[in-house]
């Protein structure tokens, strides 16, 4: 009991530290991408995901959004699922990322309506990926459900979407916050830069 409470009380610190922060200063294109290696699932199945192993192959869209199975997000992973072979074309790599327990990832990893398998999700449980990329973490209301009905127990991480090359230099930051864009334009406008990053190589 102890240790649960000593960890719920170090992810309210580290929530409080991401609200201290300014309105929007994530990591801006120029900068190296920190990476990391964070318990993921794809289509149910979990496994650790390396951002700098993904890197390897090319480049990789990192996309933080606040919860599974709430409304933004679904569309999101749901456009992101829709368009994965487009992503496969250009070279690309998806992993989204929230604050998300593994347990909802491996749902929500395979739900026919959303990841579809397509692509995989980490779990940010205490928010420290985020905070790497400067990104704000709020607590959840108490009783807060999901769409399903479920209790959000969880941080809610600022929808921010991170277009990483291949040499680990961020190349575009989508912030739904500061430039207003809908969930779904999240992908749509990755998959226009990383389509174009390919293009650039193409002799």
């Amino acid at each position: 009991m102890k240790k649960r409470l000593a960890g719920s009380m170090a992810l309210g610190a580290l929530v409080a530290l991401a609200a201290a922060m300014p309105a929007f200063a994530a990591l801006a294109p120029g900068a190296t991408a920190p990476t990391f290696t964070a318990q993921a699932s794809q289509a149910g199945k979990e496994f650790t995901f390396s951002l700098a192993d993904a890197l390897k192959k090319g480049p990789v869209v990192v996309y933080f959004y606040p919860s599974a199975y709430t409304g933004g997000c679904d569309l999101e992973a749901h456009t992101f699922a829709a368009n994965r072979d487009k992503f496969d074309a250009a070279g690309a790599t998806i992993i989204g990322v929230s604050a998300d327990s593994i347990g909802r990832l491996n749902a929500f990893s395979a739900d026919p309506k959303y990841c579809a398998g397509k692509f995989p999700v980490a779990s940010d449980a205490d928010v420290k990926i985020a905070l790497s990329y400067d990104l704000k973490a709020e607590a959840a209301q108490p009783g807060m459900n999901d769409v399903r009905g479920v209790a959000i127990d969880h941080a809610f991480i600022s929808r921010t979407t991170f277009v990483i090359a291949g040499n680990g230099k961020i190349v575009a930051t989508l912030s739904s916050e500061s430039d207003h864009l809908r969930p779904d334009e999240h992908v749509k406008r990755s998959l226009a830069i990383v389509q174009g990053l390919q293009a650039d190589k193409t002799p």
